[in-house]
């Protein structure tokens, strides 16, 4: 990605953002191509600020049919149906983000994010999966990790006033300043499969309560064949059922997963867009550290509950 020069051009356009990271960061970001696939409201503020960022490409994959519940969060749907009849939801993103920025290239790829190759995701230095299952998570990236480069791996997802981030960097190098030196870091991140692989029982009781309680409701998904976000309140019953089999298989107390908490993601459907800023807003300036080498990337996990306001970083991971 270190590519060319900027044109001159690039270096009007991105003028404030050369004197913050440097013409170095730029030039890689105008050469990186990034994927994201699943475009709800979380993903359209990550899309829109890589995009305006300056990154050299943008492919979207979402082939779902806009209907009025795709626009819920999703500022990149204008609400007029005769604007989106008969299109993907990719496809209308895609307009509106050249808009934005008509430097970087956005296309439209169609297909199931599943059903790929391995060859597919050579093209991409940046892949975000956002509201997908447990198994596409686990499946792509592992594809992502058979690549001879390195390709950054994110998965997003939005419940209600919630929202989960997880980064897998592989083996990242970077810089970071520390007092008047930059000094070399490098951090080694486990796959998707490991991360969630851990057992509960050695993770401190601190942790966010967030990433057990996402994991329950992943479970339940994929056992009754449920897409992302397919849940309701008429669920709970049966969500409830399963975090106690899974709290009892872990041996640990139930109280790692509040009922209140449960019934907030599993009656989450609708995603809430104050929620979808902040947790986009944060994917997207994670990608530009990822592809830029400037800056401490988050360890693996992001967690944002709108209800306190606050954003957690966790670090789940099998460790010596």
């Amino acid at each position: 990605m270190d590519g060319e020069e900027l044109t001159a051009q690039e270096t009007a356009l991105y003028d404030r953002q050369i004197r913050v990271w440097g013409a170095g960061a730029q030039r890689r970001l105008s050469k990186s191509h990034v994927l994201v696939s699943g475009i709800k409201g979380t993903v359209a503020e990550f899309c829109k600020n890589i995009v305006l960022a300056g990154v050299g490409s943008v492919t979207l994959l979402d082939d779902r049919l806009v209907t009025a519940e795709a626009f819920n969060a999703n500022f990149l749907i204008l609400p007029d149906e005769n604007a989106y009849l008969g299109k993907t939801v990719a496809e209308i993103c895609c307009d509106s983000l050249k808009e934005f920025n008509p430097m970087v290239h956005v296309s439209v790829e169609k297909g199931d994010l599943s059903t790929h190759g391995i060859d597919f995701f050579k093209k991409f230095d940046v892949v975000v999966i956002g509201y997908s299952s447990r198994a596409t998570k686990k499946a792509v990236n592992e594809k992502c990790r058979k690549l001879t480069k390195r390709v950054a791996f994110y998965t997003v997802d939005c419940r209600g006033s919630c929202g989960e981030i997880f980064v897998d960097l592989q083996n990242y190098n970077y810089t970071k300043k520390k007092l008047d030196e930059t000094v070399e870091c490098e951090l080694t991140y486990p796959s998707f499969e490991e991360a969630v692989s851990v057992p509960w029982k050695p993770i401190p009781r601190r942790t966010a309560k967030l990433y057990f309680a996402m994991r329950v409701i992943e479970l339940f998904e994929e056992a009754e064949g449920r897409k992302a976000g397919e849940c309701s309140l008429s669920d709970l019953p049966k969500v409830s059922k399963l975090k106690k089999e899974i709290c009892e298989g872990n041996s640990v107390s139930e109280n790692h997963i509040p009922d209140s908490l449960l019934e907030r993601l599993v009656a989450g459907n609708s995603e809430f867009p104050p929620a979808c800023a902040i947790i986009g807003g944060i994917l997207g300036q994670e990608v530009i550290k990822a592809i830029s080498g400037k800056g401490e990337p988050l360890k693996n996990f992001f967690y944002f509950d709108a209800e306190d306001g606050k954003g957690v970083i966790e670090d789940i991971s099998n460790k010596p």
